[in-house]
């Protein structure tokens, strides 16, 4: 029985393409290992064969000694079982190998997605991410399958030099030198094919990117009637694509002549020294054909260094491009001094602003400018160390960029301007971890001012939810995630413009609801609006100007005393 997903041991190699692909080899060594075997096991098989061959014309046809032709074909007809047998388990081997190492590197990939968060959108175009993850990584683990087929030619040519140097010193000499200087010659044709192959990858990762990027603006896009411009730039992309994938076959196409070629000819050769030597008497005709036999399987050898330089190559720009999405370090990570998490019930403070977040209150953040309380708040939940070094933010005594990582996930949650779904059952999209029943679902939905969502839905809570929430409005979907935030249960929860794009009375319920839902618990709470319904539901407010602390209390004492914050507040509603 096997489990997935297949284990990693330790830290991948990242230093270079080919460590990389090193390393991927030693986490499946046994598969690996078994598909070599596997293959030289095909291989030699195949290579004994014309041996026998020649041998079953010489003592049985020949000499006419039929129990010696019978015990020859017999072994003949057991070689064919096994090269059957062998063929069959090592494309199962190889395989094998070529999924575990693709899905090895989709993991890879994908745990550093999750965990870069948005250091790697900032340093990698979507597309690319994407090239990656579907083209790159299946690229990489065609290696590992052709790398059986590899050995075991390697093995059989050996094979193949022995029994020839038997019948002739003079063959198994040229036999020995000529198929690795006919690999060698086609290394000149290989090498224009690595160069287009780099560019044909770039160019696959620029019009995905392009493609990416104009499906997530579609709605823009058609809003404004700019879509025919992003077409016509994908249109450019793809053309770009398409006349370096061209090039790219070209250099395929030369490859596979050069190859056939160069097989063929050394066939020739081979052969008529075979032949000059049955003239001369020096080999019998059973050698003859053994060695014609000899003479055509040797192509395999050289057929299989070819396709394996040209796999290997693609492998090595798969390996580049997976390494360039695992470079991307986090914007957070763990401490390397961690201090515990400070008790329940601690207050927040961002030192660059001067706000301060009693715990167990419902505290709204106000601004002239949006972005500077959205600064503020977002710096309470740790997205970005280089950010915090600036201005420290406290968590009752402890510096925030030393508690572990993990309990800050836990205990403070933020909940973003720009609310995301994903596609999935709508329970899951609520409830992520499967931790709430049910009726607390719907009480969550309840208090977001959400049931009537679910009221319009045919599967209820199995809806199943398109890519990125599409099939909602934009006020939906903001409550959505607004009860998924309740949902989480976490001590501290900052929201950011929770109800930005809801109605008035809708936000009325959601203000109301709001404070009795996070107030029963003793939760902390902090929101990031002007809207006059929220800010009269909160406990405390903080004004802020020019990012700074300016005014704290009441709503109804900053609308009396702060002419500032008055304004900003008559002009939201």
């Amino acid at each position: 029985m096997r489990s997935y997903p297949y284990s990693l041991s330790g830290p991948p190699d990242v230093r270079s393409p080919a460590r990389y692909l090193l390393w991927i080899a030693g986490q499946q060594k046994a598969t690996l290992a078994a598909g070599i075997l596997l293959g030289t096991v095909w291989m030699a098989s195949q290579a004994v064969m014309p041996f026998v061959l020649g041998r079953a014309i010489d003592d049985g046809v020949i000499g006419a000694d039929y129990p010696a032709l019978l015990a020859w074909a017999g072994i003949l007809l057991g070689l064919m079982v096994v090269q059957a047998v062998s063929d069959t388990a090592t494309h199962r081997a190889g395989v094998s190998s070529w999924m575990q190492a693709a899905f090895r590197s989709v993991r890879l990939v994908g745990h550093t997605i999750s965990r870069t968060g948005e250091a790697l959108p900032s340093a990698l175009s979507t597309g690319e991410v994407v090239s990656t993850a579907a083209s790159d990584a299946f690229r990489l683990g065609e290696v590992y399958e052709v790398l059986t087929r590899l050995v075991g030619a390697a093995a059989a040519w050996l094979v193949v030099t022995a029994l020839i140097w038997q019948t002739s010193p003079v063959l198994g000499v040229v036999v020995l030198t000529g198929v690795p200087v006919c690999c060698g010659l086609l290394l000149f044709v290989v090498r224009p094919l690595q160069a287009r192959q780099r560019e044909q990858r770039e160019a696959s990762g620029r019009m995905t990117a392009v493609g990416a990027d104009t499906v997530a603006g579609l709605r823009v896009l058609r809003g404004i009637g700019g879509e025919h411009i992003f077409v016509d730039r994908y249109r450019a992309r793809s053309a770009e694509t398409r006349d370096s994938g061209i090039r790219v076959a070209h250099s395929l196409a030369d490859l596979e002549a050069s190859q056939v070629f160069v097989a063929g000819t050394f066939s020739v050769v081979f052969t008529w020294v075979g032949a000059s030597l049955v003239l001369a008497g020096d080999i019998t005709p059973g050698e003859l054909v053994a060695l014609y036999g000899f003479s055509i399987f040797l192509m395999t050898p050289i057929r299989a260094a070819a396709d394996s330089v040209a796999r290997f190559i693609r492998a090595h720009v798969g390996a580049r491009k997976i390494l360039a999405v695992l470079a991307v370090d986090p914007y957070v990570a763990d401490s390397t001094t961690p201090v515990p998490a400070p008790p329940s019930g601690s207050a927040l403070v961002d030192g660059r602003s001067g706000v301060v977040v009693e715990p167990g209150l419902l505290t709204a953040v106000v601004s002239k400018d949006p972005a500077e309380a959205t600064d503020a708040v977002t710096r309470l939940g740790r997205f970005e160390d280089a950010v915090l070094e600036e201005a420290t933010v406290r968590w009752g005594p402890a510096d925030l960029r030393h508690v572990p990582l993990a309990a800050v996930r836990e205990r403070i949650v933020v909940s973003e301007a720009s609310p995301q779904l994903f596609s999935g059952p709508l329970r899951r999209q609520l409830d992520p971890h499967g931790r709430h029943d049910d009726g607390t679902i719907l009480a969550a939905l309840e208090a977001a001012s959400a049931l009537d969502i679910l009221d319009g839905l045919d599967g209820g809570l199995d809806h199943a939810v398109t890519e990125r929430g599409r099939g909602f409005s934009g006020g939906q979907r903001q409550r959505l995630v607004l009860a998924r935030a309740y949902l989480t249960d976490a001590e501290n929860l900052v929201l950011v413009e929770p109800t930005s794009a809801v109605d008035a009375h809708t936000e009325q319920r959601i203000a109301s609801r709001l404070a009795a839902a996070r107030r029963r618990d003793g939760r902390t709470t902090v929101v990031v609006t002007a809207s006059p319904l929220v800010l009269r539901a909160v406990d405390r407010v903080v004004f802020l100007e020019d990012g700074r602390v300016a005014a704290q209390g009441s709503h109804q004492d900053l609308m009396t005393s702060t002419p500032a914050y008055r304004d900003v507040v008559i002009r939201s509603e």
